[in-house]
């Protein structure tokens, strides 16, 4: 089996959001939701089904630029928004729900999805997390795996920047993203592996399609992966945004790392690269404490402050993103660091409420608006709790 990548001409962006439907009371809902929803959308291109009825995935089309990314998402989450409460139901966008329980959703009707769960059992069961994928367009096989090899050293900047699951099944995980930790229970998620080029890549997937691992490569969700049918490099490795601010400033980041990353391959130039054993351990940092992590910055074991890293990324990046048209979204990532990210502020919200459902509230208003409730008067600004709800008997 030859598998082939489609080269981009350009570097397109595309976007798949994932997207949590809720009741009036806030909770994800456990009914037909999606497939209600999506009858009355009619257009399958644009939002889909996922494995459970309280998802439906919007999609873009290919788009040149971040600001078209901005026009098409916005414009889509708007209908949907639209559709949705003229049903009784509410959306939001984070990596996971702040209380609803994975034992009570609906199964969607795909038989993919079905197919899945049979497979996978409890590890699919419990996939009650949303995410955020952003597709960078890249000129061919070789080229894609190079730039994502060395992509993969940025896992703990894409990761902390979007953190937005502290909360699992009512409870303070003590994590910034707990999403991505249920993720990795899957048999072909997690961390990509390091492949040597294109045809090593290829004998990877015939090895899993020949075992009956995989049916295609659509079944291989590592954070990041090659997409050959649409010849980009995929990020999958977001928590679910809940603003259009924050969305657009995590995929200029995109945009223009791939495109630096892609320029200095293509001049010969060397390529960040960590050790397999860095990459986990600095994504693991992230997942904890989000923007507060120190992430491991050489084979020594030195160490650097995340924020301090962001910062200094999206100042080596800047004339790629003028280019590129994003320098102003870019830009915003900054405001990420400043502001904190949605687990802080879900945080910030259970802390002043003492009500999940009041976080499910704010994250419902913040996806309408696009933008990050205002800074509050709190002492947990910036900061990340160090302990989550406790256990009984524990100290």
């Amino acid at each position: 089996m030859n598998i082939v990548f489609d080269p981009s001409e350009t570097h397109t962006l595309g976007v798949e959001a994932e997207l949590q439907v809720v009741d009036s009371a806030g909770a994800l809902a456990t009914d037909t939701a999606a497939t209600k929803i999506l009858a009355e959308l009619d257009d399958s291109r644009a939002y889909k089904h996922e494995l459970l009825e309280c998802t439906i995935e919007v999609i873009t089309d290919v788009c040149p630029t971040v600001k078209a990314v901005r026009a098409d998402l916005g414009g889509k989450i708007e209908r949907l928004i639209e559709v949705s409460e003229g049903l009784g139901y509410r959306v939001l966008c984070t990596g996971t729900h702040p209380f609803s329980a994975w034992a009570d959703q609906t199964v969607s009707p795909d038989p993919r999805y079905h197919s899945l769960i049979e497979n996978c059992q409890w590890t699919a069961r419990r996939l009650l997390i949303f995410g955020i994928h952003t597709h960078v367009g890249l000129a061919s096989g070789e080229q894609a795996i190079a730039v994502g090899n060395a992509l993969a050293t940025y896992i703990p900047h894409f990761l902390a920047l979007s953190s937005s699951s502290p909360f699992w099944q009512g409870r303070d995980t003590g994590l910034s993203s707990a999403r991505s930790k249920v993720f990795e229970s899957l048999p072909t998620a997690g961390l990509p592996y390091e492949m040597e080029n294109w045809g090593q890549f290829q004998r990877f997937m015939r090895t899993l399609i020949g075992a009956g691992t995989i049916r295609s490569i659509r079944e291989v969700w590592w954070d990041i992966r090659p997409h050959p049918g649409f010849g980009t490099l995929e990020l999958r490795i977001c928590d679910g945004i809940p603003t259009m601010d924050e969305l657009c400033s995590i995929v200029a980041l995109s945009q223009s790392l791939v495109v630096w990353l892609a320029d200095r391959y293509d001049h010969g130039l060397e390529l960040p690269h960590h050790r397999a054993w860095t990459i986990r351990d600095n994504k693991w940092r992230a997942a904890r404490y989000g923007l507060e992590a120190e992430i491991i910055r050489d084979e020594e074991g030195n160490l650097i402050k995340l924020r301090r890293s962001i910062g200094d990324l999206v100042e080596k990046l800047e004339p790629a993103a003028e280019r590129l048209g994003c320098l102003d979204e870019l830009r915003g990532v900054n405001d990420i660091l400043d502001r904190g990210t949605s687990a802080t502020r879900q945080r910030e919200v259970f802390e002043e409420m003492k009500d999940l459902s009041a976080v499910v509230d704010s994250l419902v208003e913040e996806m309408k608006t696009g933008s990050p409730r205002p800074l509050p008067d709190s002492s947990l600004i910036g900061g990340t709790v160090v302990q989550g709800s406790q256990l009984a008997g524990e100290k």
